[in-house]
């Protein structure tokens, strides 16, 4: 069995691309009011809310469990492509690398999130991070009608 692999899902989002990207590009520190259930918190622990390479450490709750993530953001903003890489806290207790990616596409008023989760398990043990596209997939979406209902 491989350790590691890639997930992806794609969801039409109300919201448009270039607001959905904004958010996470230069703004993420409002990802916990739009998306509460999920994300408790995120904060800056090297650089600032834009520029990449720079590192947030968030807190979030999975299956009715607490963790935290410490990341490393970049940016595509040609092709508005957001990449978190995985640097410490819960998810890396399991996998070596776990990398999520949004990929933002214009359709009509809206666009299409290609969401993907790229990853390598410590052990064949671990199970595939479905969950967490599951976790990825349910912020996203909720992100998304916070920005669709904002004036």
């Amino acid at each position: 069995m491989a350790l590691h692999g890639k997930i992806e899902t794609t969801l039409e989002l109300k919201s448009s691309a270039e607001k959905f990207y904004k958010v996470w590009r230069s703004q993420s520190f409002h990802v916990p009011k739009h998306a509460s259930k999920h994300i408790q918190g995120v904060e800056i622990h090297a650089g600032d809310w834009e520029t990449v390479g720079s590192i947030r450490i968030w807190q979030y709750t999975i299956g009715g469990k607490a963790g935290v993530f410490k990341e490393e953001v970049s940016f595509d903003d040609e092709n508005k492509i957001i990449t978190l890489n995985g640097l410490e806290g819960d998810v890396m207790k399991i996998y070596k690398v776990y990398r999520p990616i949004w990929q933002l596409t214009p359709k009509g008023s809206g666009c299409l999130a290609k969401l993907t989760i790229e990853y390598e398990k410590l052990h064949p043990e671990v199970p595939v991070p479905e969950i967490y596209v599951d976790f990825m997939v349910h912020m996203t979406k909720d992100i998304d009608e916070a920005l669709s209902t904002e004036e």
